[in-house]
């Protein structure tokens, strides 16, 4: 199989790396994290693109990094917390304002195996291949973020 430019990669997979930064850090600032990490990913030259196997996986994991590193901010949090709609947020991923409240709980981490694992169907196992982990804090991060799912929404 030919390997994939990063150009066409992003082509292929933008709008899913975009839809799985919404859920970690909101649609104001989802754009501006695959940004970063695609930015990451062409610094780190050709060469490394080259050698990446599961290259889905590897910008799945650099947008995490991104995102991570987003989250770390805390007046960009505030503002990112701010400017979220009430309703309607993510277009059809989350309609109803109880749960994007619920889902603003969760961590960064939580976020991502939710967002991996729900609305991309992935299997614990092809989480934590996308994410970058082990199968064992995917199952953790799902665990957590389900129990406060259901605390806040009952």
């Amino acid at each position: 199989m030919e390997h994939l430019s990063i150009e066409d990669a992003f082509r292929k997979w933008g709008d899913d790396l975009t839809r799985y930064a919404t859920a970690m850090v909101g649609p104001a600032d989802a754009s501006d994290v695959v940004s970063e990490a695609f930015t990451a990913v062409l610094a780190a030259g050709d060469h490394r693109w080259e050698q990446v196997r599961e290259p889905r996986g590897y910008l799945f994991r650099s947008v995490a990094n991104a995102a991570r590193m987003w989250a770390r901010s805390g007046s960009r949090r505030h503002r990112r917390e701010m400017r979220w709609p009430v309703e309607g947020v993510v277009g059809e991923l989350v309609t109803d304002p109880a749960v994007r409240r619920a889902l603003d709980r969760l961590s960064v981490r939580q976020r991502a195996a939710v967002f991996v694992t729900y609305w991309l169907d992935a299997s614990p196992t092809e989480a934590a291949s996308m994410l970058g982990v082990s199968e064992g804090a995917v199952k953790r991060h799902l665990a957590r973020g389900r129990a406060t799912l259901r605390e806040v929404l009952g």
